[in-house]
């Protein structure tokens, strides 16, 4: 645009910000992003891109007799020219805004490395799918040789964080997110088959062994079986069990338990923070250092929440565990709300791991060892219908298998479930072996997970569903 010019480089804008705030206070977020994508249908690419984008968080705090008050702008495409209007907004939101409960000191240097502040943006490309794509055209063949039809999407997003605080606080981080998801279907599309996994960079994704196990998914769909809605043994995959688990972890906020609203509610006050959860000893942490599931070392909150806040931004994270060796032991606070809890600091972790102490047994060994029993694919449009018990409701979809003997003996139809995540893991009787693994209800918003298979007594298939 003619008489401006974009900032070019993230550390930049955050020293311009907060050389230009005139409040008591200043936290500033400058984002970069980068990002390509592939798509395809009936074995063919159909189309690929790439795009960039810019974001600028500017949090001004503002002391008053009261106390602090916080006001948060964020805008896309900042430029130079426009950089100290963003500034005099958020002071503006500051200065028109109540005291913040949750205000606390900004966090100061820490001493520690900085993440290569004074370093240019790392950036993805097409290029990211270098030896993906190849083996992507490979898999069509194959789709073609075996009558079957392939459709899905692929896409990686590199962005880099840049964040400084008037207390003299510098960070940055790189965070690389990547996905697969890869649909199977017949070529009359009676039948159908889903698969999904994360990635950092794409090497990691091995098509032949997903494309095999989508065939083998279809052939298991050449007889179905009609079965009517009850409860059942059921082989929960590590997708499933990753979209249960984060949607429990989403509403595992300390302070919503403490004041008596959720399933970590303690009958008569205060949290479940000590009960047992489930009899395996199944953990279920954050760690930021997760090797394949890397995320922030420390906070970014572009907003206040129970679970995160503006004034803890730049916050140290380190492995939490929320429950162990089957005991809820943590609930998501910050410095504020892990004050009005008495509970420890406790922020939410982009990521989400559940592990056994022992290495456990494959998925296709669960079928083999298993009597009778469902073996799903994926849950599909979770919804909450209580949040005191965190009943869900949702569909199962692209694949219930029945298994009896130890094999898989056909297809039956898809299902409406009603359950709670906290009852499942209550039910659970194996634990797998945990594995990196991609939530499809909550990927768009949640990644970077690794679960096991579980295996869980009387899953209440509610009601026959006719999705595919």
């Amino acid at each position: 645009m003619s008489g401006q010019t974009v900032v070019t480089r993230p550390n930049e804008t955050v020293e311009r910000a907060l050389a230009l705030s005139k409040a008591d206070g200043c936290v500033v977020i400058a984002e970069e992003t980068s990002a390509a994508n592939l798509r395809w249908a009936g074995n063919a690419l159909t189309t690929n891109g790439e795009t960039r984008g810019r974001r600028v968080t500017v949090v001004a705090t503002v002391a008053g007799t009261e106390g602090t008050a916080s006001g948060t702008i964020s805008r896309t495409g900042v430029t130079v020219d426009q950089l100290e209007g963003l500034v005099r907004a958020a002071e503006a939101a500051a200065r028109d805004a109540g005291p913040a409960e949750d205000a606390r000191p900004l966090i100061g240097p820490s001493g520690g490395p900085d993440g290569g502040f004074e370093d240019v943006p790392a950036q993805t490309s097409i290029g990211v799918f270098e030896d993906f794509a190849p083996a992507l055209g490979a898999a069509f063949g194959r789709a073609r040789e075996g009558d079957r039809l392939l459709y899905g999407f692929a896409s990686h997003e590199l962005t880099s964080t840049y964040l400084g605080t008037s207390a003299g606080l510098r960070l940055r981080h790189d965070q690389p997110t990547g996905h697969v998801e890869l649909n199977a279907k017949s070529t009359d599309l009676t039948r159908s088959a889903w698969a999904g996994m994360p990635t950092r960079d794409f090497r990691d994704v091995d098509l032949a062994a997903v494309d095999a196990d989508l065939g083998q998914r279809l052939s298991w769909a050449s007889r179905t079986i009609d079965l009517p809605a009850g409860r059942y043994e059921t082989l929960l995959p590590p997708t499933a069990v990753a979209d249960l688990m984060v949607y429990m972890y989403w509403q595992g906020g300390a302070r919503d338990a403490h004041e008596g609203r959720t399933v970590f509610s303690k009958h008569g006050g205060g949290t479940r923070v000590g009960e047992r959860l489930t009899d395996l000893p199944l953990t279920l942490y954050g760690d930021p250092g997760y090797a394949g599931l890397e995320s922030a070392p420390f906070t970014i909150a572009h907003a206040s929440s129970d679970a995160s806040s503006v004034f803890d931004n730049g916050l140290p994270l380190k492995r939490t565990n929320w429950i162990t060796d089957g005991v809820l032991t943590s609930l998501m606070t910050n410095r504020h709300t892990a004050e009005l809890t008495g509970l420890p600091v406790a922020p939410e972790i982009d990521n989400l791991i559940m592990a056994a102490p022992d290495d456990g047994p494959s998925l296709r060994d669960m079928v083999a060892s298993t009597e009778r029993g469902l073996l799903l694919t994926c849950l599909w449009y979770i919804r909450e219908v209580d949040p005191q018990t965190l009943l869900l409701t949702g569909l199962t979809r692209d694949g219930v298998y029945l298994v009896e003997g130890g094999e898989v003996v056909g297809a039956v139809n898809n299902y409406r479930f009603n359950e709670s995540p906290v009852d499942v893991l209550g039910r659970a009787i194996e634990a797998g072996r945990t594995e990196r693994t991609y939530p499809r209800e909550w990927g768009d918003w949640f990644t970077r997970a690794a679960m096991p298979p579980l295996r869980i007594a009387d899953f209440n298939m509610s009601s026959q569903s006719q999705a595919m």
